[in-house]
């Protein structure tokens, strides 16, 4: 079942770059800026719960699919692009098994524990 939801979300991220790509935005931007969500693990260095807390708000597919709304209701390229470009990271992350965090542990995700074979 693992496979069948990686696979789910590699496409996932398949069809968000192609939308990407039809905005007004050279194609390597995409890629440039791919992992940047990753800087809200910062809050980890105060501890688990705020580094969960801003960790699960950026990578949260409901705050990626509501900025891209607003993008395109008010015909906004840049908030679009960043509903996008989250959106796409957010399913990428999960295709790798790292899913929203826990506060009591960084390893520990609504997909299990990072790590662990299953």
């Amino acid at each position: 079942m693992k496979n069948y939801l990686r696979l789910e979300e590699a496409f996932q991220v398949v069809v968000v770059v192609y939308f990407a790509y039809q905005l007004p935005y050279v194609w390597w931007w995409y890629w440039v800026l791919f992992l940047t969500p990753d800087i809200s693990m910062v809050g980890y260095i105060f501890n688990a719960r705020i580094g969960a807390l801003s960790y699960n708000l950026v990578h949260h597919k409901g705050v990626a699919i509501l900025l891209f709304l607003v993008g395109a209701y008010m015909k906004n390229d840049m908030l679009t692009y960043a509903g996008l470009l989250l959106y796409g990271h957010s399913a990428f992350d999960r295709m790798l098994g790292y899913g929203l965090k826990y506060s009591d542990d960084f390893k520990h995700t609504h997909l299990g524990w990072i790590g662990e074979r299953s």
